[in-house]
């Protein structure tokens, strides 16, 4: 599971919370560098299995232009939209955007894994 987050903090209990869920999370501050890693996974042979991308990045792309960019290396990226906002317009309509699920922060450790859960097996949530 990739992970775009500048939050160190929230990175380090997204590690834990992962890692206890049984993935192996790899972690990103900015936009660039989650396009990078998920280019060379892939063409490793070994992508991920899903991403989640914080939609705010200060001063650095964020999860809407990160995924943008991922749909046109890998139509088929399983993006999971992550905010603390919740009035921006991209977690009310997020298949829109190409997300295939969302997490508000705070989220917890079952929130997270049903998430995961329901994107990588290609349930895809409705908005509500």
């Amino acid at each position: 599971i990739l992970v775009l987050d500048d939050d160190v903090q929230l990175q380090r209990t997204s590690n834990e919370s992962l890692t206890r869920l049984g993935y192996q999370p790899g972690y990103v501050s900015n936009g660039a560098e989650a396009i990078d890693l998920y280019t060379k996974a892939l063409s490793s042979g070994h992508p991920y299995s899903a991403v989640i991308l914080d939609l705010t990045v200060p001063g650095g792309m964020g999860g809407k232009e990160t995924l943008k960019q991922l749909l046109e290396i890998d139509p088929h990226v399983k993006a999971l939209v992550a905010s603390g906002y919740s009035n921006d317009p991209v977690l009310a309509n997020y298949s829109d955007y190409g997300f295939k699920g969302i997490l508000t922060k705070p989220f917890t450790l079952e929130e997270l894994g049903k998430a995961l859960q329901e994107v990588i097996l290609g349930v895809e949530k409705k908005p509500v």
